[in-house]
C-alpha cells in the first residue's frame, strides 16, 4: 500500500470483531469447554451459557419468546432452514414470491426451486431501488405458499417495509408464510417480531461484530418447518449439531451491545455517511448516486463512477488503504455487474465502476476526510485510462466543466 493506513469501509462485507465479544467467549474455548448436552456441571455451564445467549438474541429480535430463536451457522444456513424448511413441511402450495435483489443466499435458493418445479414470481424495484410492493401483494394467491424479501439491501441499504408486506400478504392469504432476511438490517435498526405477522427472520452475527460461523434464524411458534440438518436433539431437534457455545455467546454479547448502540448508528454512523457521500459526489464530476432511497440503513452508500470498471477502483482504493466493494461479499468475485443495479436500471455508464461504501461504529471522522481526500485523484487517474474519452469529456462538458 501507498500509504499505511488501513480505512475500512466494507463493514457489510464484514465487520470487526468487539474486543468485549471476544472476552466473553475466550473462556468458553479453554475453561468451560464441555458438551452442552452432558450432564455432568461442565455441561450444565454450557448449557446454561446457551440459554441465556437464546434470552438475549430473543431481545434482539423482538420476540415473543426464547423458544422462537435457533442458531445456526450463518445467514445462508438460517434462510436456507428458513425457505427449505416451509417448503418441506408443506408441499402442497407450489407457489413461490421473492425480489430481484435479494442476496444470493436466498436468489440462489429460489433459482434451484424453480427446476424442482416451484413457480416462482420475482418482485422489481424502481430506480431509488424501492420495492414494488403493490406489485408484490397483486402477486400473492391461494397457491402461494411463501414471500421472502429482505429487511435492508446489502448494496445499496435500502430498507423494505416487511411489516406492512407481512401484513398485506397475510390479509389476502392467511396460510401464505413471510420469511424476512434481516442480515443487514440488524444491528443498525431495531429489529421487531413480536409486533409483526412475519413468520420468520434470520441475523448473521459477522455483520454486528460477533464473528464469522454464527447466526441465528427466529421461527414463530405459531410456524412449522421440517429440519434442513438432521442428527441430534439440538435446537429442539430443529437443527442438529453440537452447539457452538463460545460463538453463541459471542453473538449474544455483541447483539446486545448493537442494541445499546441503535442511537450512535442513527446518529453519528449516518452523518459519517452522509459526509463521505456528499463529499465524494461534490469533488468528483462522473460520481453518481445509486443509492438514493429516501429510507435506508445509516451505514450504507453505494456511488458509481461513470465510464470506470469497479474492480480497477478497487484496485487502486487498496493502494491507499481504503476497503470497499463492487457489490455483495458473495458475488464480488464475479466480474458481472450487480443483479441489485441492474433491477433498479442504473445505466451502463456506471453499472460496472459502481463501488458500496459501508460504515461501522468504529469509522472516524479522520478516516472519512482521508477517503474524501484520496478519492477524486483515484477516480481522475483511471479517467485518463478509460477507452471511454469521448463521453466523459460529453459528460464533463454537460456539467460545465469545460
Amino acid at each position: 500500500m501507498a500509504d499505511s493506513k488501513l480505512i475500512y469501509l466494507d463493514n457489510n462485507a464484514t465487520t470487526k470483531v468487539d474486543e468485549r465479544v471476544v472476552e466473553v467467549m475466550l473462556p468458553y474455548f479453554s475453561k468451560y469447554y464441555g458438551n452442552a448436552s452432558s450432564m455432568y456441571e461442565l455441561g450444565a455451564i454450557n448449557s446454561k451459557a446457551i440459554k441465556e445467549a437464546r434470552e438475549t438474541m430473543k431481545d434482539f429480535f423482538g420476540a415473543n419468546l426464547a423458544k422462537e430463536i435457533f442458531f445456526t451457522a450463518s445467514g445462508s444456513e438460517s434462510a436456507n432452514m428458513a425457505i427449505r424448511g416451509i417448503l418441506a413441511a408443506d408441499r402442497t402450495k407450489t407457489h413461490l414470491i421473492t425480489t430481484k435483489v435479494e442476496h444470493p443466499c436466498v436468489l440462489n435458493v429460489y433459482k434451484q426451486l424453480e427446476k424442482d418445479g416451484y413457480n416462482v414470481t420475482y418482485i422489481g424495484v424502481n430506480s431509488a431501488g424501492e420495492l414494488n410492493t403493490e406489485e408484490l401483494y397483486d402477486a400473492v394467491n391461494e397457491k402461494t405458499a411463501l414471500v421472502s424479501c429482505m429487511f435492508a439491501n446489502n448494496e445499496t441499504g435500502a430498507i423494505f417495509p416487511v411489516k406492512e408486506i407481512a401484513e398485506k400478504v397475510k390479509s389476502k392469504n392467511p396460510a401464505t408464510k413471510v420469511f424476512v432476511d434481516a442480515v443487514q438490517a440488524a444491528g443498525k435498526i431495531k429489529l421487531d417480531v413480536k409486533n409483526s405477522m412475519i413468520d420468520m427472520m434470520s441475523v448473521s452475527g459477522h455483520k454486528f461484530h460477533a464473528p464469522k460461523g454464527i447466526g441465528a434464524l427466529y421461527v414463530k411458534s405459531s410456524t412449522l418447518i421440517t429440519p434442513l440438518i438432521i442428527g441430534g436433539h439440538q435446537e429442539s431437534g430443529k437443527r442438529a449439531g453440537t452447539e457452538n457455545v463460545p460463538y453463541i455467546v459471542g453473538m449474544a454479547k455483541a447483539a446486545q451491545l448493537a442494541s445499546d448502540g441503535l442511537e450512535y448508528e442513527a446518529t453519528e454512523v449516518k452523518r459519517l455517511r452522509d459526509k463521505l457521500e456528499k463529499g465524494l459526489l461534490s469533488k468528483i464530476y462522473n460520481a453518481r448516486l445509486n443509492s438514493c432511497a429516501p429510507v435506508r440503513v445509516p451505514n450504507t452508500t453505494n456511488i458509481g463512477f461513470e465510464y470506470i470498471e469497479g474492480e480497477l477502483i478497487l484496485l487502486n482504493m487498496n493502494d491507499y488503504g481504503i476497503c470497499a466493494s463492487s457489490g455483495s461479499a458473495c458475488t464480488s468475485g464475479s466480474l458481472d455487474p450487480s443483479h441489485v443495479l441492474k433491477a433498479m436500471g442504473v445505466p451502463f455508464t456506471s453499472l460496472h465502476g459502481s463501488i458500496r461504501f459501508s460504515l461501522s461504529r468504529y469509522t472516524t471522522e479522520e478516516e472519512i476526510d482521508y477517503t474524501i481526500e484520496k478519492m477524486p485523484a483515484i477516480i481522475e487517474k483511471l479517467t485518463h485510462i478509460s477507452p471511454y474519452q469521448k463521453e466523459l469529456k460529453e459528460l464533463k462538458e454537460r456539467k460545465g466543466l469545460i
